[in-house]
């Protein structure tokens, strides 16, 4: 196992549809790089054959996703969840990478937790499960509006949640994402995805920047 000066960090991007993460992910790991950092950029549903299968069904599939028991979707994610943590994220960290991932547990909780009303204490153990209890170090949420991140993506790039729910529902994970935020400050950090692609980066850099010191001390 990495001792706690050689394990790497673990940093998570999420938000609503729309709010820039994949992009701010990757342009954050090519920063980690220039930096001299061993970063590894992922995402979910995905990161794994197993997840980018699951990926395929609960995003794309639309005549089976369409039809999801919202607890069946919920255990699809975890499952997805569970592989990439014990293939891909937890190896990685203990060789002391740096993990940024565009989407993880918290986007359970928002999406299948708060946007199907699943349970919230039900959602928690399941991510706890999947994980065995890993938790990002850092987890930058970008909030956007509801309507600025639906307008961003064209119908033709919409997945099956941007297909089937209405604003009501992407209001709903907002909400829960800036709740889950304030409930763990010392986690969480906040940014406003509304402006540019160079100041939404300019802010997550800024972010991650006394991690990057506290490791090269």
């Amino acid at each position: 196992m990495a001792s706690a000066t050689t394990r790497g960090r673990f940093i998570t991007l999420e938000g609503p549809d729309g709010s820039g993460k994949t992009t701010a992910a990757r342009h954050l790991v090519e920063w980690l790089r220039s930096r001299g950092k061993d970063a590894l950029l992922t995402g979910e549903p995905g990161g794994t054959p197993l997840g980018d299968e699951i990926r395929r069904i609960v995003l794309h599939h639309r005549g089976v996703a369409d039809d999801l028991d919202p607890r069946a979707d919920a255990l699809l994610f975890a499952a997805q969840r569970a592989q990439h943590v014990s293939r891909l994220i937890r190896p990685a960290l203990e060789r002391g990478e740096w993990v940024v991932c565009a989407r993880f547990l918290d986007s359970s909780l928002a999406y299948q937790g708060a946007g199907y009303g699943i349970d919230e204490d039900a959602m928690r153990q399941l991510q706890a499960f999947a994980t065995v209890g890993l938790v990002p170090d850092l987890t930058i949420l970008i909030d956007v509006p509801v309507e600025v991140g639906l307008g961003r993506k064209r119908r033709g790039q919409w997945n099956r949640f941007e297909d089937t729910e209405g604003a009501a529902f992407f209001e709903a994970v907002r909400s829960a994402y800036l709740r889950l935020a304030a409930g763990e400050p010392e986690r969480f950090r906040v940014i406003d995805g509304s402006g540019t692609v160079p100041e939404v980066d300019e802010a997550v850099q800024a972010l991650v920047e006394p991690f990057l010191a506290e490791a090269m001390a």
